[in-house]
């Protein structure tokens, strides 16, 4: 008789765990308390636009290869993945912009042209980037972590001695290069990965190593094809998802969960999954048998949260690229409002994509889509008044940047902040990202993907190992439900 699963949450992590747990003879249902799958990475349509509302970069493309290979598919039989060229357009505080090539060679000449002798220095840099990618991503990343020994054959321990894993990624790429565009370029991966470059692990490069040698890629049809994609695969070897169905507690006996209960209906099964909010479950639904206390929760670092808003406007924008960072104030002062003296910030980095630049089917003709994106520190007090603030902020900004005047063409805007993540994903301080990537919060250090009472109940996705991003996720997915068939074998 086949094991019963059941799955909290339809994001990428829970699509993931259930499809390689069904494709090996279990009986999985997802419950999601929304009313689409997706998580973070849903999708809205709005007056003729389609909006990714969360994910918009495609990065690691080989992460996807390999999970659709493990059922026998192969990227393009979901969509048409393109490569984006350039990758992206970075504003500087002189005001001027550099559009980021594909080219690796160049690259290497914008390099050249800020520092000689720097383009060798790039090759240097992303050799070292490359095998810490290879090694962090093919074997440190598919550990459970439950034990230090999971670390202890030679590969991975001689590349555990081979990461720099205790310098600091400011130090490191300083060891590399000295002009400040080449710096804020190699820095900008990791202001999403929850600490300032100085408290950032030298491990990271490996994202260097991604954006810059692996490329940025766009999904045709919006990044919600790759969620139409594992939706696919997973109904196909069986699973059942549910969505508007919030799981509310759990029913107990001895030192297993034996029922989830939704509105008061129960849902028995052998082995729970959330792929929730960790803290979330741990402290609201557990009712008693968390993994870690409130202190425990509130003494981590995490990393941001953001200020989005979907927009749409009735005209063409010019001098936008797909993707466009707006790097024209002090990286260093906003990173201390998000991470040092968490507060609104003064004059905020923002990130723009503009994806009808690249795929005519998100916007009506004639029209474009944006999303706009400021980093933020969790928890803030969120309200109408500051959002509308910092819209101001950005149609400015965007006006004296790249000359688009867009306070009159808007046809549609939404947007989406702390309050609204806490409300649609109970996430743990309305973040964004999960927990900040320091070395504190690394491997083994991260919260358990086993809860330690009982012996039946699990956790994947941003806030477990391996940590945040769609790649990690799909690979926290793989990695509980190879942790759950090994446990049930034994």
């Amino acid at each position: 008789m086949k094991k019963k699963v059941t799955v909290l949450g339809a994001g990428i992590s829970s699509l993931s765990a259930a499809s390689f747990l069904a494709k090996n003879d279990f009986d999985v249902t997802i419950l999601e308390k929304n009313s689409s799958i997706g998580g973070r990475a849903r999708q809205f349509k709005e007056e003729g636009f389609v909006f990714d509302m969360g994910p918009s970069w495609y990065w690691m493309p080989d992460v996807f290869e390999r999970f659709y290979n493990q059922f026998g598919y192969t990227t393009s039989d979901f969509y048409e993945l393109k490569r984006l060229d350039p990758s992206y357009r970075v504003y500087w505080p002189d005001k001027t912009y550099t559009d980021i090539p594909a080219s690796i060679s160049e690259l290497e000449q914008w390099f050249e042209s800020l520092e000689p002798g720097s383009a060798k220095n790039l090759q240097k840099f992303l050799k070292d980037a490359k095998y810490k990618y290879e090694v962090g991503i093919n074997d440190l990343v598919h550990k459970p972590s439950l034990s230090i020994l999971e670390f202890a054959d030679r590969r991975v321990l001689s590349g555990l001695f081979s990461m720099h894993l205790l310098s600091s990624f400011s130090t490191y790429i300083r060891k590399y290069f000295k002009h400040p565009k080449i710096l804020s370029l190699l820095e900008f991966p990791v202001l999403f990965l929850g600490a300032m470059p100085t408290e950032t692990p030298a491990l990271y490069s490996l994202m260097n190593y991604a954006d810059i040698s692996l490329g940025t890629w766009y999904p045709m049809g919006g990044m919600f094809k790759f969620i139409e994609a594992f939706e696919r695969i997973a109904k196909e070897q069986g699973v059942s998802i549910l969505t508007n169905s919030e799981v509310n507690g759990f029913d107990y006996q001895g030192n297993e969960a034996i029922c989830a209960k939704v509105n008061g209906i129960d849902f028995p099964a052998d082995i729970f999954i959330s792929g929730a909010d960790y803290q979330h479950t741990d402290r609201q639904l557990l009712n008693g048998k968390a993994n870690y206390s409130e202190e425990y929760w509130n003494k981590r670092t995490m990393a941001p949260s953001s200020l989005l808003f979907y927009v749409g406007v009735n005209k063409k924008l010019q001098n936008l690229q797909h993707h466009n960072l707006f790097f024209d104030e002090s990286l260093e002062a906003h990173g201390k409002e998000i991470y040092k003296n968490p507060k609104w910030p003064t004059k905020p980095l923002f990130y723009l994509s503009v994806p009808s630049v690249t795929d005519e089917s998100v916007a009506p003709q004639g029209m474009d889509n944006m999303f706009f994106l400021i980093p933020i520190a969790p928890d803030l007090k969120d309200d109408e008044d500051t959002r509308n603030k910092y819209f101001d902020i950005l149609l400015k900004r965007l006006l004296d940047l790249t000359g688009n005047d867009i306070s009159n063409n808007i046809v549609y805007k939404r947007s989406f902040c702390i309050s609204d993540f806490k409300k649609d994903y109970h996430a743990f301080k309305g973040n964004a990202y999960g927990l900040a990537n320091t070395l504190r919060q690394t491997a083994i250090l991260k919260p358990r993907l086993k809860n330690k009472y009982l012996k039946n109940f699990f956790y994947t996705g941003q806030l477990t190992v391996p940590g945040p991003g769609v790649p990690p996720s799909i690979i926290s997915g793989e990695v509980v439900a190879k942790h759950i068939m090994k446990q049930t074998k034994n």
